[in-house]
């Protein structure tokens, strides 16, 4: 049992726990597990450009863009419609998001006139509609940045959370405030948006060795 992942061990204390509890009618007293608790790997800049340069579909490159650039859920990106976009004011809301609550965030400069472009071409109502019927699904959203993960040769597992989690964790190493992070990404809860700073490795990496200063 020494060797099993804790979640596996969890798993068979919580069957016996159960079994003893409502079968033999016994009370027995197993030590809570700890999980791993594991960080994501992050995307570099430089993955992501790479990844856009090799999507040339005009509305899967927007939505790898968007994942990142305005750090949204797959659910948001499916939900959002041509109304929601503000170009004026430069800014994208985001409807009933997590927890129910609605916010704002603002069209990057880098994808400004592409997302304006896509918007006077397309018919529909909603923003990236499927091929099909209806909204694009989870599923496929997860295929395109797959594919454009596979494309660029990245070799670490590539999601689209994983992209909302590089653009807050890219956003944290260039000085940004924790409390405008969490702003962003619509966590009710600043404990959620604090993982970012164990993510982040700018700290570690502007560290100097006291030899530096010989």
């Amino acid at each position: 049992m020494n060797n099993k992942n804790p979640s596996t061990i969890a798993k068979d204390s919580f069957a016996i726990k159960f079994f003893f509890q409502n079968v033999l009618d016994e009370r027995l007293k197993i030590p809570t597990i700890k999980r791993n608790k594991s960080l994501p790997e992050i995307l570099t800049i430089e993955e992501i450009k790479s990844m856009l340069d090799m999507t040339n579909n005009i509305k899967h490159n927007l939505i790898i863009k968007l994942l990142y650039d305005c750090g949204l859920r797959v659910s948001e990106i499916i939900n959002l419609k041509k109304q929601d976009i503000n170009f004026k004011e430069g800014l994208i809301k985001i409807n009933l998001a997590k927890g129910k609550k609605d916010r704002f965030v603002k069209i990057p400069d880098s994808v400004f006139n592409n997302l304006e472009s896509y918007c006077n071409l397309t018919k529909e109502n909603i923003l990236f509609p499927s091929n099909r019927e209806g909204k694009l699904t989870i599923k496929s959203i997860q295929k395109i940045v797959q594919n454009a993960g596979k494309k660029a040769k990245i070799k670490k597992i590539v999601y689209p959370h994983l992209l909302r989690h590089s653009f807050a964790t890219h956003l944290l190493e260039q000085g940004t405030d924790l409390r405008i992070i969490q702003k962003l990404l619509g966590h009710s809860d600043i404990k959620t948006t604090q993982i970012y700073t164990k993510i982040s490795q700018a700290n570690i990496k502007n560290i100097k060795s006291p030899l530096d200063y010989i």
